[in-house]
């Protein structure tokens, strides 16, 4: 046993097969229940026995033979704690009919009917006694209520529905325990321990007796799942215990390279053991914005200096790179970033060079309607909603109520983090945490998701984007036919390479980026046009068709199914659809709000395919 426990009085945590006498206990719930034995004949089963194996017929017999549905058998435990931890509902109604104390203690650990669902993960049956007023606050003999025990053995759904039902979520066991804290040391995956700070559960709260916040208990079990999830939360890394150790003391301790360097990283990105100017640095987003265009124009302004000595421009270019290694562990970039210097380095070297020499009227504004265009859409894709589907605190636990209760809590169709029911087409996205209606993809290019509030947008973005990169490449061949002396056809391509790189390092570094950029933009806006057009889906449906529902009918093959009801309209009406082409009243796309948007069935009347509902 753990000191910790040890200390606090903790009884061990008991698996549900330790609940009763083995050689009993199989006989009720482990590799036979729900097998049908090889005797056909009930008649000499004990109520017991036939309550375990959920013989209603038996169990009826006897009640109405005289047997009293509150004895409990020789062990302390009554015929409604069989019929619960084996999941027996029509007995449970039955029995409590018949006068069954719906929150008899009974069994070693002196537990509720409920206590024993809950530790088995019944959802069904949890929702069945609360309807029968069973008290989920009630303590075992290991002084946990049911939501301590549903956190310990990682039962999210049940953890979901006792919190919608009203059980607090940082409620604390007779040993100074809260859910979190038995997630965090009980429970190795993501749930339920993501759901609970979903919950705006207490991070940072001590244990009654230890001291030790959640953090410290993922630290003591290792559980380095919940340690990411817990520092991403805030969580905070410099808590003591009583015994004034921080979870990265207990880290050491364990000798635990993973979690030191993690703990370690995590006081960094606070800037605890960073100097005032770093933290500072750290924290400066015009820093962050400027230093990939500073990086991206010094390459270009150092190949263009007139010096002779590449020995001298081999160090400046050392001098950079030592630079940027240094800002990388203070300053973070990120693609958005990146992309915005490309866009702004594009954008000033055709205004600046390329086009000087060409007329206004035909070149001039067209180029700087597009930069417009490309610019206004880049900021919509970047900041505008992608289709986020909200919902208050009351419509969450309200949500989950009413699933819990139609059998549907599914993790399938029910976000454990949002705390929502995910409307169809719908995704988590894991690198925004939140749940994006028709999720396309999350592109780190515009640093946000491509869903359905802002996918035209993106699609528009990518469009001018792809034509300011064509004009980059146009401006730099106009530029070197009038600057450059060079005879492509007499001297041949490779010196002809060396000629325009002479010429003007600068506007050959831009073609260089140039050419890069057009071709993953141009593969993209394929790509996307296709799936838009032709197949009337998303990225995301695409790449995952066989794990949704919607995809799987009537046992055709998913190239034949990958279409929704977009396709049967034509790549047209498709597109009018995408883009909501009104053109002043005369076309009418059909708008669909897919933040509640819940089911799509097929229509096997028309057999024009999916239909919405």
């Amino acid at each position: 046993m753990d000191e910790y426990e040890k200390e606090a009085g903790c009884v061990p945590i008991l698996h549900p097969e330790e609940l009763k006498p083995q050689s009993h206990y199989n006989h009720g719930y482990s590799e036979n229940v729900g097998r049908k034995s090889h005797v056909d004949d009930y008649s000499t089963w004990d109520i017991v026995k036939a309550t375990q194996y959920g013989i209603f017929e038996r169990c009826r017999e006897l009640v109405e033979a005289g047997y009293d549905v509150q004895q409990p058998d020789k062990e302390n435990v009554t015929l409604l704690h069989w019929a619960a931890i084996n999941n027996r509902i029509d007995l449970v109604k039955y029995y409590i009919s018949k006068g069954a104390m719906v929150d008899q203690l009974g069994g070693d650990l002196n537990s509720t009917p409920l206590h024993w669902a809950t530790r088995q993960g019944h959802l069904t049956m949890v929702v069945q006694l609360l309807k029968y007023g069973s008290d989920p606050s009630l303590i075992d003999g290991e002084g946990c209520s049911c939501v301590h025990l549903a956190a310990q053995f990682g039962h999210t759904s049940i953890v979901a529905y006792l919190i919608a039902k009203g059980q607090d979520v940082d409620m604390m066991d007779q040993n100074g325990m809260t859910p979190l804290m038995w997630a965090a040391y009980r429970t190795h995956s993501v749930d339920p321990t993501r759901l609970l700070l979903t919950f705006n559960v207490s991070v940072n709260l001590g244990d009654k007796y230890h001291k030790n916040t959640a953090l410290h208990w993922a630290v003591l079990a290792g559980n380095t799942t919940v340690i990411t999830l817990l520092l991403d939360s805030n969580s905070n890394v410099d808590a003591q215990n009583i015994k004034g150790e921080t979870p990265l003391d207990l880290a050491k301790q364990r000798k635990n390279v993973w979690m030191v360097n993690h703990l370690q990283e995590a006081r960094q990105a606070k800037g605890y053991d960073s100097p005032g100017y770093l933290k500072k640095l750290k924290m400066d987003k015009k820093i962050m914005l400027g230093t990939p265009f500073l990086v991206i124009w010094l390459v270009g302004f150092i190949a263009d200096l007139d010096i002779d000595s590449w020995l001298l421009k081999g160090l400046m270019y050392c001098g950079v790179w030592v630079t940027v290694q240094f800002l990388s562990k203070y300053v973070t970039h990120t693609p958005l970033t990146v992309s915005v210097a490309v866009n702004v380095a594009l954008l000033s070297s055709v205004l600046l060079n390329s086009s000087v020499h060409l007329p206004f009227a035909t070149v001039h504004l067209p180029f700087l309607l597009n930069s417009v265009c490309l610019f206004y859409n880049f900021g919509k894709s970047w900041k505008s909603d992608p289709g986020i589907i909200k919902a208050s605190e009351e419509q969450k636990k309200k949500t989950i109520v009413e699933l819990a209760e139609t059998g549907s809590l599914d993790l399938s169709i029910f976000c454990s983090t949002c705390l929502i029911r995910k409307p169809i087409r719908s995704k988590h996205c894991a690198v925004c945490n939140r749940c994006i209606a028709k999720f396309d993809h999350h592109c780190p290019w515009v640093g946000n998701c491509v869903g359905s509030g802002n996918h035209r947008y993106f699609m528009g973005y990518l469009f001018f984007l792809l034509c300011m990169i064509s004009w980059m490449i146009y401006g730099c061949i106009c530029y070197w036919r009038i600057h450059c002396a060079t005879n492509y056809t007499k001297d041949g391509f490779w010196l002809y390479l060396t000629q325009i790189a002479s010429c003007s390092p600068w506007m050959f570094w831009m073609f260089l980026n140039s050419v890069f950029h057009f071709m993953w933009v141009a593969v993209l806006i394929m790509c996307q046009l296709y799936q838009i057009a032709g197949l009337g889906i998303t990225t995301n449906e695409r790449m995952n068709a066989r794990r949704y529902k919607h995809f799987k009918l009537l046992g055709q093959d998913v190239n034949i199914l990958i279409s929704l009801p977009l396709r049967s309209h034509g790549c047209v009406r498709n597109l009018i659809d995408f883009f909501e082409i009104r053109c002043c009243g005369l076309i009418r796309p059909k708008a669909i709000d897919w933040t509640t948007q819940y089911t799509i069935e097929y229509d096997q009347t028309s057999g024009s395919g999916y239909q919405l509902v």
